[in-house]
């Protein structure tokens, strides 16, 4: 078993990528490689790590940059999305009501695997996924908080339909 911090976050991404696509079998459909090798991929014990053009094939088919986002993210990095960035604003409430729910998972996860004081491999994948949709509910906050900075300000509320902002 590999023990880099860095391999866990890779294949960490390459398991949400698969579940992504639609599991092991859709993943063998669309890049052509075996269910078997698919499954090592998505096996976090296992060695196999994608090759590019799977990383690829798969990425381009969910819409979602995973694994290339993590290799970004190992690098100090991060990707950006000029597409979503021109898209209409997600509510603060939403998005805030959004990351605190992913927060409490992470949290209480968190509590359940330390409370005897070991944390195993399965809890760490857990709470790793937990982290993970944490990140992208933090990142639709962020959002949704320039875009409030950038209108000088937002009124929250219940409006009437038809009502002027």
């Amino acid at each position: 078993m590999h023990t880099s911090a860095w391999f866990h976050r890779i294949k960490a991404a390459q398991r949400d990528l698969i579940r992504l696509v639609g599991g092991i079998e859709r993943a063998s459909e669309i890049s052509s490689v075996s269910a078997s090798h698919i499954g090592r991929m998505n096996n976090p014990r296992d060695t196999d790590l994608m090759p590019i053009s799977v990383v690829y094939a798969l990425e381009s088919e969910c819409g979602v940059p995973v694994v290339t986002s993590a290799m970004a993210e190992l690098s100090g990095r991060r990707l950006t999305d000029p597409a979503s960035d021109k898209a209409v604003d997600q509510g603060v409430v939403v998005a805030y009501s959004e990351m605190v729910r992913r927060a409490g998972d992470l949290i209480s996860g968190g509590a359940v695997a330390i409370s005897d004081m070991v944390v195993t491999p399965a809890e760490a994948t857990k709470m790793d996924r937990d982290a993970a949709e944490l990140e992208v509910g933090l990142a639709a906050l962020r959002k949704a908080l320039a875009g409030v900075k950038a209108r000088g300000g937002d009124k929250l509320g219940l409006r009437i339909v038809g009502e002027q902002p």
